[in-house]
């Protein structure tokens, strides 16, 4: 480490003194303990007195104790290239076989871990896993990498490989009387990524609804397990003393829509036909008007002669009127 100036400055003080020092004759530590400890400071200042200090014995240096940091990180270079994952595999036990004992030592779980590949192109694959309950258990942890491997696929040999765990404390949490937790994160985690890499990562998740008002629009987000806590103060929301449902058809059923005047007169499809009574629309709704995903549809309520009521739509409908014949016409649903 570079010197600071405060030590730069010491040390060329320290030098003078013992230049002065050889020219009173003094050579060794004998010598210098044997002068006078009051006239020595006198003439040559505090330093000089620790100096005086340290040769009698009556000076402690404390050590200051510094911890290297923690590094739980494996590599290996391979001798030749592979192709094949057996000898991944192989190595990939060791690394966490010696990670586990390391972690284990120092009463540490394993909270993640990082794969890193490198080919012989020079490029270099990374992948972070999360583990959905910290744990050291070796054969968990290889069954995480191993599922991940299987479908694997590159177009250069392997070179070398490198596995690093983040350490976390063992994880301790009290549930309420309410809560519950998976009996098994590490068997639905394994399950999710054998599904993962069975339909790809755009088809496996927790469906959340999407910030529109298109109908039935959503994403998908990568699957998580959280116990929430049950707050007892929260008011309890007024719950309506009636309410009704739509029984949604997946997906929509075409149908044949009679105009009079352009609104829904007759309604024929493979689930529902008959007359219409009474109607509620249309309800325009559009979005996306901004790209290429852009949608526009017209809902209507109807109740047909036989009691049921349902909900239909047309799809791009003009701007200025709807109700035009040739557009394509939808039964969302069925109300209960």
């Amino acid at each position: 480490m570079p010197q600071t100036a405060a030590e730069k400055h010491r040390q060329a003080e320290v030098q003078q003194i013992i230049t002065i020092l050889n020219k009173w004759g003094i050579h060794t530590l004998e010598q210098l303990a044997a002068l006078d400890k009051e006239q020595l400071g006198a003439r040559l200042g505090p330093e000089a007195i620790r100096m005086w200090e340290r040769a009698n014995g009556q000076c402690n240096r404390v050590l200051k104790l510094v911890r290297p940091p923690e590094s739980f990180e494996e590599n290996f270079e391979f001798e030749n290239e592979i192709e094949t994952a057996q000898p991944l595999l192989f190595i990939l036990r060791r690394f966490l076989e010696q990670l586990a004992i390391r972690l284990g030592a120092i009463y540490l779980v394993a909270k993640e871990l990082a794969l890193r590949i490198t080919f012989t192109d020079k490029q270099v694959y990374e992948r972070v896993f999360k583990i959905p309950q910290t744990t050291n258990d070796v054969d968990l942890l290889f069954r995480m990498l191993q599922t991940h491997l299987e479908n694997f696929k590159s177009e250069y040999p392997i070179v070398a490989v490198a596995l690093s765990a983040h350490p976390s404390r063992p994880a301790r949490e009290q549930f309420g009387l309410f809560e519950t937790t998976l009996r098994n994160p590490h068997q639905l985690a394994e399950t999710l990524a054998r599904l993962t890499a069975l339909l790809g990562a755009d088809r496996v998740g927790t469906p959340v609804l999407e910030e529109t008002h298109r109908p039935d629009a959503f994403r998908l987000e990568p699957f998580t397990w959280q116990v929430g806590a049950i707050d007892l103060n929260r008011p309890k929301a007024v719950e309506p003393t009636s309410r009704i449902a739509l029984r949604r058809f997946r997906p929509a059923v075409s149908a044949s829509v009679l105009l009079d005047e352009q609104i829904p007169a007759h309604v024929r499809s493979a689930e529902i036909q008959g007359k219409v009574i009474e109607q509620r629309g249309p309800y325009l709704l559009s979005g996306n008007w901004w790209d290429e995903k852009s949608w526009i549809s017209a809902e209507w309520n109807l109740q047909m002669e036989n009691g049921e009521l349902l909900r239909a739509h047309e799809t791009d409908p003009p701007s200025q009127s709807y109700g035009v014949a040739g557009r394509t016409w939808k039964v969302d649903g069925i109300y209960d």
